[in-house]
């Protein structure tokens, strides 16, 4: 039976200020991810029986009502992963010892806040590296999720961040590789270079529609809006794993107190509901299709033990 993982960056909303430039957020915004949009995610997962996978920071774990809102996540069967520590967009352009770091302090201080111990790992920014790779495999991370093998994602990134730095602003997102494109679109052990397949860590890319491998993510599916979402969906039924990445923002818009934002991320024009309805959209049609929803961990197990892929 092919797979469905949902799973859910918990980037807060100072890390979309750190892409774009601006000032750090102040007041209710600063925490609208955990605040507002995990729990409208948590409701979505409720309403469509599926379990979601959260990569959380470990530092954002220092805000108790944070750690108390994973904790009862956690309690209630839905999977804790590691973001790295601090959400170092340049984490590959760290030494090795920082890189560790990242790792290693993350993964304790998410097991301290949730009581669970996390078992995959998801990078900053989708930017990864060799080095990077043997830290997480030295470390004992089970699987990545973090190459994105997108054109279009690429180049767009690469627009975005030269259109910040002729506004006179400096985005601390970086670029990665373009020979990340050529990377297996369908889970995959590493080789060296990382995006070619080998016998490493098990990777499970950030999904891309077939033929013009155009990013199936919260945010395209969002913006879609509900009617064209299940359009956009039956782009990747057929794959063996549907790897549907979502981020808390996906499920909040500029009434939630970003204004401030909203010039400069598209999807924040979306009222949040017809986001959702997207997104629910989206559900049904692979549900329709015949995909079981399970966990990263779930679907990492399977292709472990030698899933097709």
């Amino acid at each position: 039976m092919p797979m469905c993982a949902d799973y859910v960056d918990l980037d807060e909303i100072s890390n979309y200020h750190a892409i774009y430039g601006l000032p750090e957020p102040q007041g209710a915004a600063a925490n609208a991810v955990y605040d507002v949009g995990l729990p409208r995610l948590e409701a979505l997962a409720l309403a469509n029986d599926l379990k979601l996978t959260l990569f959380a920071i470990g530092a954002d774990m220092g805000r108790s009502e944070n750690a108390a809102r994973l904790r009862s996540l956690s309690e209630r069967r839905h999977e804790i992963g590691n973001h790295s520590l601090d959400h170092l967009y340049d984490l590959t352009r760290c030494d090795a010892r920082e890189m560790r770091r990242q790792v290693e302090v993350s993964a304790t201080v998410l097991t301290a806040a949730t009581g669970q111990s996390p078992r995959g790992f998801r990078a900053p920014g989708y930017t990864v590296s060799d080095e990077l790779f043997g830290v997480l495999a030295d470390c004992g991370v089970s699987w990545d999720s973090s190459v994105f093998p997108c054109p279009t994602y690429w180049a767009a990134k690469a627009v975005a961040r030269a259109a910040i730095r002729l506004r006179g602003r400096r985005s601390r997102s970086i670029l990665d590789t373009p020979r990340v494109l050529a990377a297996p679109r369908r889970p995959y052990r590493i080789g060296r270079p990382y995006w070619r397949p080998g016998s490493g860590l098990l990777e499970l890319p950030i999904q891309v529609t077939r033929r013009a491998r155009l990013p199936y993510i919260g945010t395209t599916v969002t913006l879609a809006g509900p009617e064209r979402a299940a359009w956009f969906t039956r782009q990747v039924v057929g794959e063996p794993l549907v790897n549907l990445e979502l981020h808390g923002i996906d499920a909040l818009d500029a009434d939630d107190g970003l204004e401030s934002l909203r010039p400069h991320q598209a999807d924040l024009r979306v009222p949040h509901l017809k986001k959702l309805d997207a997104l629910n959209a989206a559900f049904e049609t692979l549900r329709n299709a015949g995909y079981s929803f399970v966990l990263l961990s779930e679907a990492a197990e399977r292709f472990s033990r030698g899933g097709s892929a």
